[in-house]
């Protein structure tokens, strides 16, 4: 089946009121455990790739790993590139094949970001992309992206920036954070803002990142086989499944993927001194990735 872009899946899901999960891939395990499990659940789902991934892998590999996946089930499979910082990043996989783009001008001044966001749109609508945006700041720190402050996303600018730039969908800044650690405290998910945003733009699907929710289990191993994280706190799995009910359409997770497949390494290499075959520990890595995927899907979907 073809990729598809993000309009219709993130709409349909506006109007019938769950959220589709998106997660981050950044190689071959990773993007297939993604799509295998969505595959096999048979539910929509984004695949998005950072411009981190496509620095590491290159948007093409990752495009053309995605795009062998969607042959193998008949679900809808969008390709998203996550957090492009410029018009130049977003118009690379744009050009590479990515279905769906975010342009992050969320550090930028607001007029700026407009004007630039709409750059984006008109090159992307051209070619039938799917644009999403960020208004607000997200505080944390996840791949290329970083902000030591946080601002909750207005319900007027939110109103006039997507009238002004015609964006798709809008991530908006609720509570949630970038990273392992989500600044260190107890993340307070602001479901007023959600309420008042989703009042002022009714017809915009919103997102959520910053929604990992840093399972315990996977940075215990982690730390038992060797790891050291010092400090980590996620989003509780509580407010993952109220956010899938609210205005929320799309969910953003990459941090727990990243923590199962470690701790899955880590575990082969330490029980299994005589491996030196990278498929060995891969295949466990990615085996935890696919249970931490199919725990969140469920989780979304309310099951």
């Amino acid at each position: 089946m073809a990729l598809v872009n993000t309009k219709n899946m993130l709409q349909k899901a506006l109007k019938e009121g769950y959220a589709i999960p998106a997660f981050n891939v950044c190689n071959l395990e990773s993007t297939q455990a993604v799509a295998e499990v969505a595959g096999e659940k048979n539910v929509p789902i984004i695949i998005s790739a950072s411009e981190g991934t496509g620095k590491y892998a290159g948007y093409d590999y990752i495009k053309a790993i995605v795009e062998t996946a969607s042959k193998h089930y008949s679900n809808d499979i969008a390709l998203h590139l996550d957090h492009g910082k410029s018009y130049e990043a977003c118009k690379a996989a744009i050009d590479a094949g990515f279905t769906s783009v975010m342009f992050d001008g969320s550090a930028l001044p607001y007029e700026e970001n407009i004007s630039e966001t709409k750059r984006v749109v008109e090159y992307a609508h051209a070619r039938g992309v799917t644009v999403e945006a960020e208004l607000g700041k997200i505080i944390g720190t996840e791949d290329m992206i970083h902000s030591d402050t946080e601002s909750f996303t207005d319900p007027k600018e939110a109103k006039d920036f997507v009238t002004r730039t015609g964006v798709d969908s809008l991530a908006i800044s609720i509570g949630t954070a970038h990273g392992i650690n989500k600044s260190i405290k107890t993340p307070v998910i602001q479901y007023g803002v959600i309420e008042s945003v989703h009042n002022a733009i009714p017809e915009i699907p919103l997102v959520a990142h910053g929604s990992s929710t840093v399972p315990k289990k996977w940075v215990d191993e982690i730390l038992k086989y060797g790891g050291d994280i010092k400090k980590s706190q996620g989003i509780s799995e509580e407010d993952i499944a109220k956010m899938s009910k609210s205005a929320i359409c799309k969910i953003n997770m990459d941090t727990d993927l990243r923590l199962a497949f470690t701790a899955g390494v880590r575990n082969d290499v330490a029980n299994h001194p005589e491996h030196f075959d990278i498929r060995d520990y891969c295949k466990v890595g990615k085996a935890n990735m696919k249970e931490q995927i199919t725990h969140a899907i469920e989780l979304i979907e309310g099951k």
